[in-house]
């Protein structure tokens, strides 16, 4: 079956681009020029992965991304202009899943989006449970004991991988590229804030955690049975 991609951006003339290298490369491609369009072409079409545009009229890429993780866990790749740190974060946090700078390649992009389906190939597992803890990944909801908890889509990501692993030692850079698919070193350290927020989420003392361990000099760990 055909993989079907959803291109977003403001500019015709990349659209048209990116639509004839993805369609000769063997995808299907539909396109919005808006971010309200976006989304209506999203609720339209089985969507493997979105190709969105940052800056986009009537509403911008990231609330885009975010609306969509709410409801799906089809990966999402930003075209983007911007190379500050923190704006990339804002996007990882709400579910982008990797970055494509402008100026760009098609090849690059190609790439980038097969890449990143063949990371989420694998990922079909609907439900995960670890002691206490469980998510439902099609949901994209995580308990703890049988409670509800809200977490960021970066916080669940990491959850959810760590408890495809327990036991497992993963450096930073691991998680960073297990979760977003790319190393992105100067982000390392953005890993400890997000363990840090989402063991206030589900730890009973966050100050001594029992679920997400750390090793020193190493990186982080869950628990097999859900403490140690």
């Amino acid at each position: 079956m055909t993989q079907r991609i959803l291109v977003v951006d403001d500019e015709t003339w990349v659209v048209d681009a990116v639509r004839q290298y993805l369609e000769q490369a063997g995808f299907d491609v539909v396109a919005a020029y808006d971010g309200e369009a976006a989304l209506v072409q999203f609720d339209h079409h089985e969507i493997a992965l979105v190709v969105l545009d940052w800056m986009l009229p009537k509403l911008d890429g990231l609330s885009v991304a975010e609306r969509i993780r709410q409801r799906s866990r089809v990966p999402i790749i930003m075209l983007t202009a911007k190379t500050d740190e923190q704006d990339r974060l804002s996007g990882f946090d709400v579910g982008v899943d990797d970055y494509v700078v402008k100026p760009f390649s098609a090849r690059e992009l190609e790439a980038r989006v097969r890449a990143v389906l063949r990371r989420f190939s694998g990922q079909r597992t609907s439900t995960l449970e670890v002691g206490t803890l469980r998510v439902d990944l099609d949901e994209r909801a995580a308990s703890v004991s049988g409670e509800p908890i809200e977490l960021s889509a970066m916080a669940f990501d990491l959850l959810a991988f760590l408890m495809t692993h327990p036991g497992r030692v993963f450096t930073r850079l691991e998680l960073l590229e297990a979760v977003r698919g790319d190393t992105y070193g100067s982000f390392e350290r953005a890993v400890d804030s997000h363990i840090k927020r989402l063991r206030q989420r589900i730890e009973p003392d966050p100050h001594n955690p029992t679920h997400i361990l750390t090793v020193f000099g190493v990186g982080y760990k869950l628990s097999k049975g859900g403490g140690e």
